[in-house]
This record gives C-alpha cells, structure tokens and sequence, in this order.
C-alpha cells in the first residue's frame, strides 16, 4: 500500500496568497469595467452593434460603403468619449430655505458649488433629483477657488416628503452616447405638511381622574386643590374650608385645578375605499392635524393610528411630518371597523378617541368601529365629504358623528359637537 505525499505548507500558504492577489486584482478590474459599462449610454450600444454589422457586412460582401459607415461610426465613438476626461471635484453644498413647508407655500434652495483645487475644471451639467422629477443646470469652467451658485424652486402643490438630491456632477458628449455622473452630497427631505385650521374655545371632551394633568382653569369641583376664595352664590357647600372660615369669620370656599385625562387617539383611516375622491383623503389628514395640532396645544397626551402602524405625534412638528408621509393602506388591513380594534388593543385607557373617515364608509361599519372602541372614552367621528356645504351632526351608537365639507368648516362642526 502506498502512501499519499502531501503538499507542504510554505507550497499552500503561497498558492492561498495568489489566489487571494488573483481575486483582489479581479475585483478591481471588474470595478472599473462597471464604471466603464455605467458611462455607455444605449444610444452608444446601438451604434457599436451597428457598426459591428456594417463592417462584417462590408467585409463579406465586398461593400465599400458599409466599411466606411463602420469607421465613420467608430471615429465618432472615440471622439464623443473624449469629452469624459476631465475633472468633477467640486464642493457641492445643497441648502433648502426651509425645509418644511405647508402645501402650496413658495419653497426655494441654493445650489452651491466651488473649485478647491489649484486647477480649473472644465464645464460640466450638474442633475439634482427633486422628488420624482430632476433638474439641470450648466456649470462654466470653474478657476481654481471660484464656486457657482444656482437658485431652484420646487413645487408644492402636493402634500408629502419630497427627497431633493443627491446631487449628481455629469460630464458627456453632445451626441448622448456617454455620460459620467458622479455623487456628491446627501439628499434633503422636504415635508410638505397639509393644511390646517388653529381653533380655540373648549378643548375637545375630557375627563376629570385622579392621575390627569392640572389645567389653567379653575373650577369649583375636581380632585386637585387650588386655593381658598370667599364663597359666592352657588358654591357647593361641601366644599366650605371650616377652619378658615372660623380663623377670618368669612365663609371661605375650596378652589380646584380642573385635572384632565390626558390620553387623546385620533384614528385615521387612510383606506382609499372609505373616500370617494382623493379631495376627502387629503380633507381627512388635514382634520387629523388640526385636531391634534389642538390636543397638543391642551397637554394632552396624544396617539394617532393609522392602519398597520402608530405616527409619531409627540410634538406639533413630529405629528404633521408624519402626516405628511400618509398614504393609502393595503386592503388586506382593513377598513375603519379594523382601525377600532386596533386603537381598543392598543389604547385600552384612552379618554378621547377622533375617528376620521370619509363618505363611503357605512353606518353600520362606523357603529361596529365605535363599539370596538375602549369603553368609557368619549368618542366623536369626522366624516371628510367636500361634497356638502354645511357642517352635519348626527348620533351613531354613542359616538357624535359630524360630516364636514371644508377645512374652514372644522371649527363650526365641533362646536356643534361640544353644544
């Protein structure tokens, strides 16, 4: 039986390090062939396999023409793929105004960008990516330590987060056949926050509980004492301060903070098969963030739900970005009945829910959503209809449902709710 010789390990370390010298030199070649294949663009790729055609043509069948249309082709591929070599080393700076706005308000940037090194860089075409569209814009041979500036508007008619960047420094021919980009800087967010109304008056339903937070106003009966004041004509006398009263010899009576269950859910159905048009779903976000903008503004602690996630509503800039950011849910989660459950399993203590809606969804669907609801919480339904001119009140189980045609309109409805 004979023995099998080994290979001896200084022969594998070295065979392990050429093939790893192999596979890093591969690599890099396979990077730059990319770039190469990156800068063609598919006008170029035509003309190569045209020319491919006519000189095989030409060749076999003895055609002249067919030969000189392919060194025609050829020459003018070489010639338009000079114009890649150059420098793009530019400082870019992207700065935004303002980067929120709300829908329909002027929203402008600055493009800025500049030489930095001790030679000049020829003209190039900068692509900056505003949202689903791109601009253009030209730059001049930039001398060493110049820069270029570009003003740009964007457009804001729609709500959303509009991504505007990442710049991108372009060089190519005047024929289209290649082209060079590279990336500079990172792209900004723009949130075009909807609409909304500021209404004061009564806050929108509490209730009184002994872990609520104290209010600014004052109130003759609640949990959290406040301070004594002499009684007046329709003081509860339960609330006479004995003690005091015999110090001073003048009736005096408690004063209480309001104290206020502060767990406010607004429930927004962003099913598009409870909106007649997309008028309403854009209605119903604006009712979201006026309504909550205003719970906000009472310390209230607020959650808004939408179907398959919570918004981020600590503050009145974090509730309308992600407002801005809405949109139509999947049917497979549901519509407003669904929506119920969810805010009943996730905020078993809120004191306060707002469901919105729009027009389509059914009584008998609103009722089944109300029912689900946590028990004891005071429940009102927004219905977006921007086909009707004058707010609506009704009852549905116990919820007060108010239909609304108009942003303007918000106000007037919920006074009609809170009468």
């Amino acid at each position: 039986m004979t023995a099998q010789t080994l290979p001896a390990a200084p022969e594998i370390e070295r065979d392990a390090g050429w093939r790893d010298i192999a596979a890093v030199i591969g690599a890099r070649i396979g990077a730059r062939l990319l770039k190469i294949v990156d800068a063609i663009r598919p006008l170029a790729w035509v003309l190569m396999a045209l020319a491919v055609i006519f000189w095989i043509t030409g060749q076999s069948l003895g055609w002249v023409e067919l030969t000189l249309a392919a060194i025609v082709v050829v020459i003018t591929l070489i010639l338009c793929a000079f114009f890649l070599i150059g420098r793009t080393e530019y400082d870019v700076a992207l700065d935004l105004a303002r980067t929120r706005v709300v829908v329909g308000e002027r929203a402008v940037g600055a493009l800025t960008l500049s030489n930095p090194s001790s030679r000049a860089i020829l003209p190039s075409r900068v692509v900056l990516p505003v949202g689903g569209g791109r601009g253009e814009f030209g730059i001049q041979r930039l001398a060493p330590g110049d820069k270029a500036e570009e003003l740009f508007a964007i457009p804001t008619q729609r709500r959303g987060v509009v991504k505007v960047g990442p710049v991108s420094v372009v060089r190519g021919d005047p024929l289209g056949l290649f082209e060079r980009a590279h990336r500079r800087d990172d792209p900004v967010d723009l949130y075009v926050h909807p609409k909304t109304v500021l209404f004061d008056g009564q806050s929108l339903g509490f209730l009184r509980d002994l872990e609520g937070l104290p209010a600014a106003d004052l109130s003759r009966d609640d949990v959290s004492f406040h301070a004594l004041n002499e009684y007046q004509p329709g003081d509860d006398l339960r609330h006479v301060h004995w003690r005091s009263t015999a110090r001073t010899g003048v009736m005096m009576v408690r004063q209480y903070e309001e104290t206020r269950r502060s767990h406010f859910v607004i429930g927004l159905s962003r099913s598009s098969g409870d909106y007649a048009t997309e008028l309403d779903f854009e209605l119903a976000i604006s009712v979201a963030g006026s309504v909550g903008l205003r719970a906000i503004r009472d310390s209230q602690r607020v959650e808004v739900r939408v179907q398959g996630r919570e918004l981020r509503a600590g503050t009145g800039k974090q509730l309308l970005d992600s407002l801005s950011a809405v949109e139509n849910s999947k049917p497979r989660e549901g519509g407003v009945p669904e929506l119920g459950g969810v805010i009943a399993a996730t905020a078993p203590l809120a004191s306060v829910v707002v469901l919105i809606c729009g027009s389509k969804v059914a009584n008998e669907d609103l009722r089944r959503a109300c029912a689900r609801l946590p028990f004891g919480a005071r429940v009102i339904a927004v219905v977006a209809d921007t086909t009707i001119e004058i707010p609506a009140l009704r009852r549905i189980a116990d919820a007060d449902v108010v239909s609304v045609g108009a942003l303007e309109q918000i106000p007037l409805a919920l006074q009609k709710v809170l009468a």
